[in-house]
């Protein structure tokens, strides 16, 4: 078993999910976790908390010590309100939800693109099976009126379950995960300008704290 594996086997095990894993030159591992809907947790709430971090980091020095993983200092974190979406079970969790992708090659002139996240309306059957081609529903069509945040995700989950008459939506860009070279959630702005999830700020304090539990490996 690969350190990857094992990482990835101690988050979910933990009932977390793993969102991504960085390594750098100077054995820095750094892991982002992310809490799952309807799971039960020590804390309530939505958002990672510090105690999650320590629990995952404690269980992954234990767990990275079977495998000989070669690395200096662990840091298990919150991937914050611009989540990257990496994996088929990533966007299927965040069907109309606010997504900007950036594609490798250019489109239309344009390399990215922001809209709500649908289910892709053609393409290949494997693919869309495999959870690799998805769909941005881009504006309404009424082109003085602004696609609304309800009204996309409306859109969004009609165009899923076939129901989305042409008429409905002017643009939808289908793509393919392997298109894209990023894809992240755009964070929920108020009124006033701030992000609405920085109400519980437990995503910024679970990065600084876990950079101190960063473990040395012996």
């Amino acid at each position: 078993m690969t350190w990857l594996n094992v990482v990835e086997t101690t988050v979910t095990g933990l009932g977390y999910e793993l969102v991504d894993c960085e390594r750098s030159s100077h054995g820095l591992l750094r892991v982002y976790i992310d809490r799952l809907p309807d799971q039960p947790y020590d804390l309530p709430g939505d958002l990672v908390t510090v105690d999650d971090c320590e629990k995952v980091n404690r269980q992954l020095q234990y767990a990275l010590e079977t495998v000989d993983a070669d690395y200096s200092r662990l840091e298990v974190s919150s991937p914050g309100v611009d989540r990257p979406l990496k994996t088929p079970a990533h966007f299927e969790r965040f069907l109309g939800e606010q997504v900007e992708i950036s594609l490798k090659a250019p489109f239309q002139g344009r390399k990215k693109y922001s809209g709500v996240l649908c289910a892709s309306q053609d393409g290949d059957e494997a693919a869309i099976a495999a959870g690799q081609a998805w769909g941005l529903v881009l504006k309404s069509a009424d082109a003085d009126k602004p696609l609304s945040k309800t009204a996309a995700k409306k859109l969004a989950k009609a165009a899923e379950k076939g129901l989305a008459e042409p008429q409905d939506v002017e643009e939808v860009l289908g793509f393919t995960l392997d298109e894209i070279r990023e894809a992240r959630l755009v964070p929920e702005v108020s009124f006033k300008g701030r992000v609405r999830r920085e109400a519980t700020p437990a995503s910024e304090v679970a990065v600084d704290e876990a950079q101190e539990l960063g473990g040395q490996k012996k």
